[in-house]
């Protein structure tokens, strides 16, 4: 069973149709896959449905009907993975190897909390799905495997 992390990058196409959604979709209704997203990305897809609207790609209906299905989703169907004072450290160490936003960071630092669970479990490791090159760039170099959906846009899991 894949464990695949998400970022809000990601996950946001589930959603909303865009480049690689098909892909995203097809990997979110993988019932052996198991999709984790760090806590703070609530806020963040939040955001960017109303970025989207801002932007005139949808309506505030559409907003809130998006907004909803990914709040539901999220209490059913993903695991959500806390956020803490260690994972906000290794997020500040992330800002000085790489060149990330800080929610990227924090991103960033809790898929790596987790893939070491994970290892620990002798379990798979993580896949970390992104949209975002530096991003990518920065778990590739952190030793994380990853997946781009824009790269993957038609491709099969």
């Amino acid at each position: 069973m894949p464990a695949l992390f998400l970022d809000s990058s990601a996950i946001v196409k589930r959603y909303v149709a865009e480049t690689g959604s098909t892909w995203v979709q097809a990997v979110c209704d993988d019932q052996d896959s198991t999709i984790i997203l760090a806590e703070i990305t609530l806020a963040e897809v939040a955001a960017a449905f109303s970025r989207i609207v801002r932007e005139g790609r949808a309506t505030s209906v559409e907003r809130q009907e998006f907004l909803d299905l990914f709040l539901g989703d999220a209490d059913e169907e993903y695991e959500l993975a806390r956020i803490d004072k260690p994972i906000v450290d290794t997020a500040v160490d992330l800002t000085q190897r790489h060149p990330l936003r800080g929610y990227d960071a924090v991103q960033l630092a809790v898929a790596l909390s987790v893939n070491e669970e994970l290892i620990e479990l002798e379990l798979p490791v993580l896949a970390f799905v992104a949209a975002d090159a530096a991003l990518l760039a920065a778990a590739e170099a952190e030793g994380l495997g990853v997946k781009d959906p824009l790269r993957r846009a038609g491709a099969t899991w």
